[in-house]
């Protein structure tokens, strides 16, 4: 379902919005598919920042355990 908003936008921004839309329906069609693709790359950098926050807690584990297993490595 869509539902209508007003939104105010700087002229110059406007500009470049009709210039870009041209190869969509309308103006409203490319805001709607130029938002959800900056959400979605919001998302996948707010998850990859958390999984960076979770490897760097447990980064001396980590490095222990790589360490580790490069001690087995055979060098000829």
């Amino acid at each position: 379902m869509k539902r209508k908003t007003s939104i105010t936008l700087s002229e110059d921004l406007l500009e470049t919005i009709d210039l870009m839309a041209v190869p969509y329906k309308n103006r409203s069609e490319f805001i709607e598919i130029t938002l959800r693709q900056a959400i979605a790359q919001m998302a996948r950098y707010n998850r990859d920042a958390r999984d960076i926050e979770i490897i760097n807690q447990h980064l001396d584990e980590l490095n222990a355990e790589a360490e580790d297993v490069l001690s087995y490595q055979v060098i000829p």
